[in-house]
């Protein structure tokens, strides 16, 4: 088998991963201090293996990027990451919870954004932060004084007292990722954030992100611009049809794949390889 050692990680061929030596029941992985641990996490319909064996740990302080082709199986793991999905085999913990068996612990730990956020089109933005408050066990006046600066620098401020039903694909993204944001998480999970988002609004968001690292805290996002991935992130995974291509450093990968080259180099370097 042709791999690369790249310090504790390995980028290995899609069609020649190790396997596992064995399969764990979902909720059998001992939390080892990560905020999230992935192991040998698999979903599949019928014939087909939408994830394979997947095996990663995110860390306190780290923003990690989850990257790869639309139909890698990106939000097929966040999916299962936030218990909307219970795997096939393997497991899913964050902060040493199951994530499907002990979703209501994982859910006060995290802060989710679904790249199509839905609420109800009959509820102002005001209305729909506040709700979410109180199910926080947040005042309107504590919900107000945590949304309205986050508001304001996403320029939403002014739209708050419109219906979701006129908001656009961006307007409910920045709403959405106020509501993520609204208890203060300890882990950001965020599948494609800035889909739908303007220049300026992308800017903002990637300040926050760096902000909520700086703050100790920990952001898990997926997305197929790699541009993005190679500023805000020191650490990502590759996927390809639903299997771990590549695991490590940025730097440590383009050591390895594509000396002197970009992420898009290392990234073609490695699909490309396991497409043949």
């Amino acid at each position: 088998m042709s791999q690369i050692q790249s310090d504790d990680e390995t980028v290995f061929d899609q069609d020649q991963a190790p396997e596992p030596e064995s399969h764990e029941p979902p909720g059998s992985h001992v939390h080892n201090g990560s905020v999230v641990g992935l192991k040998g996490l698999c979903k599949r319909y019928g014939d087909f293996d939408a994830v394979v064996d997947l095996d990663l740990e995110v860390q306190a302080g780290e923003m990690f990027a989850l990257l790869g082709p639309n139909g890698a199986g990106k939000t097929t793991t966040i999916r299962m990451m936030m218990g909307i999905l219970q795997p096939t085999a393997g497991s899913a913990r964050i902060h040493g919870f199951d994530c499907f068996t002990q979703r209501e612990q994982v859910m006060a730990e995290v802060g989710y954004l679904p790249d199509e956020p839905v609420f109800y089109d009959y509820l102002r933005g005001r209305e729909i932060l506040r709700f979410v408050g109180e199910m926080r066990g947040l005042d309107a006046k504590e919900v107000d004084r945590r949304t309205i600066p986050l508001l304001e620098r996403l320029e939403l401020g002014d739209a708050l007292d419109e219906f979701a039903t006129n908001y656009s694909k961006g307007m409910k993204k920045k709403l959405a990722i106020t509501a993520a944001l609204l208890h203060e998480p300890r882990l950001l999970i965020l599948d494609e954030p800035t889909n739908g988002l303007d220049p300026f609004a992308t800017r903002t968001l990637h300040a926050v992100l760096r902000e909520q690292i700086e703050a100790g805290r920990s952001v898990f996002f997926s997305t197929h611009l790699l541009d993005q991935a190679e500023r805000l992130c020191d650490r990502i995974g590759i996927v390809y049809r639903g299997r771990l291509a590549a695991l490590g450093r940025i730097e440590d990968l383009r050591a390895k794949l594509a000396p002197g080259g970009t992420l898009e180099e290392i990234f073609f370097s490695v699909t490309e390889e396991n497409e043949a």
